[in-house]
């Protein structure tokens, strides 16, 4: 018998790799208004492979395995159901006909019809009838895999929340009877927009996990850097300026994974960091990215943003960062997103450049924020600014403060070691 262990962590990877492609063609055979139906499939395949492999162990490819029972289970509920659902218009002639039932689900499953299908999908969970922050948060459950908490996370509100925006997008998208495509002219451009506010948000979520034992989910951040790159390879997006950027930051960011943890799995500062062991290929590409974005469009906060990281992708080492610069940016980046978050990694530049007591007295202005008080880093930010100032006594009520809040064990380690190095100096 094979361990479950093993297969509980195949299982979540192909949850992440792979539900949001089944999910996606299962919508484009049932329609938009049977979505549920669709992640109902992929969740009963998932729950086999459970099953199945826990007693015949893991097969070769399990990826086509998972595929092929949900492709089952699909023609099973067509010829079920084959004159009681109402399927997606272009593909229904199709399911009528014993005849062409399985080649047309065949061909539906194929490589190219999968990477169409999650286009459609990531421009129907953005439909104008959907409102913003239920879009994204559909954008992230049904292609991303994204769990309630993740997402609440993400948005800095409850679970309960969260659950409630999903049940009104899915409400909306039966009501409105939505066609599964991707819009034409402005509508395609507008609805891009909060594509790509739900594939930053994935990155995110993947560079600063919420839960579980590692820092980095390497694998959610490569699956939002896969999405963005299927959105620069469709023809009918040709204003591709912001997706370049986007894409740029997470490269930018991404290039630097490595060294932010050390061998046993602890957090190593940017101060501290090994700048050798950054992935320069990477890098290189998030550079040509950040070069394609600046060719046409405005300026977005990705476009900010990704600069801000390749300054400091430039640095040869800590004390070499154009803080100057990148504070220029943040000013800038204040009158896209005057966000809390956006104040508080402001505040960080702003003390390299005009000193530590001004960035504080930012940061208190930020106190009485309900969705950064909670927040750990606002209060580690505030404990190493303490420190600086000779007021230990301060900072050392900040970090335990932060502690509490910081939802990862290498988070609290690498605080708890900053606290012991502040009590030492009472």
């Amino acid at each position: 018998m094979t361990e479950a262990s093993p297969i509980n962590q195949l299982i979540d990877h192909l949850f992440r790799h792979e539900s949001g492609k089944m999910v996606a063609v299962l919508t484009r055979i049932f329609g938009p208004t049977n979505m549920e139906l669709a992640e109902d499939v992929v969740q009963d395949s998932l729950v086999e492979a459970i099953k199945h492999w826990t007693y015949k162990g893991i097969p070769s490819n399990p990826s086509g395995w998972l595929f092929r029972v949900a492709k089952n289970k699909a023609l099973n509920i067509i010829n079920r159901n084959k004159y009681k659902t109402q399927y997606s218009a272009d593909v229904a002639p199709l399911l009528q006909s014993v005849w062409t039932i399985e080649p047309a689900v065949d061909h539906l499953f194929s490589e190219q019809e999968i990477l169409d299908d999650q286009l459609r999908m990531m421009f129907t969970c953005c439909h104008p009838s959907i409102t913003a922050d239920s879009q994204v948060a559909l954008i992230l459950k049904t292609l991303c895999g994204f769990s309630i908490h993740e997402i609440a996370r993400a948005f800095f509100t409850t679970d309960e929340n969260i659950n409630k925006r999903l049940v009104r997008a899915r409400q909306k998208i039966k009501e409105s009877e939505l066609l599964f495509e991707v819009p034409a002219g402005k509508a395609l451009l507008k609805r891009l927009q909060t594509v790509l506010e739900a594939i930053y948000l994935l990155f995110n979520e993947g560079y600063s996990a919420s839960a579980g034992s590692s820092v980095i989910r390497y694998e959610v951040c490569g699956e939002a850097i896969r999405l963005a790159e299927i959105i620069t390879r469709h023809p009918a997006i040709t204003d591709t300026s912001d997706v370049y950027a986007l894409l740029a930051l997470m490269q930018l960011n991404a290039s630097r994974f490595k060294a932010r943890t050390d061998e046993h799995g602890n957090i190593v500062t940017l101060q501290q960091q090994d700048r050798s062991s950054w992935d320069f290929s990477l890098m290189k590409n998030g550079f040509i990215n950040l070069e394609k974005s600046v060719t046409s469009g405005g300026v977005s906060m990705y476009h900010i943003l990704a600069s801000i990281s390749s300054y400091h992708c430039c640095a040869v080492d800590y004390q070499s960062t154009d803080w100057q610069s990148i504070l220029v940016l943040y000013d800038k980046l204040l009158l896209l997103d005057g966000s809390p978050v956006v104040h508080l990694n402001r505040a960080v530049a702003l003390a390299k450049v005009a000193g530590v007591e001004e960035a504080v007295t930012v940061l208190k202005g930020l106190q009485n924020t309900t969705a950064i008080a909670s927040y750990y880093l606002f209060h580690s930010i505030q404990a190493e600014f303490y420190m600086e100032l000779g007021r230990p006594h301060e900072a050392a009520e900040m970090f335990e403060i932060a502690i509490k809040l910081a939802p990862l064990a290498a988070e609290k380690a690498l605080l708890k070691s900053r606290l012991e190095a502040c009590k030492k100096i009472f």
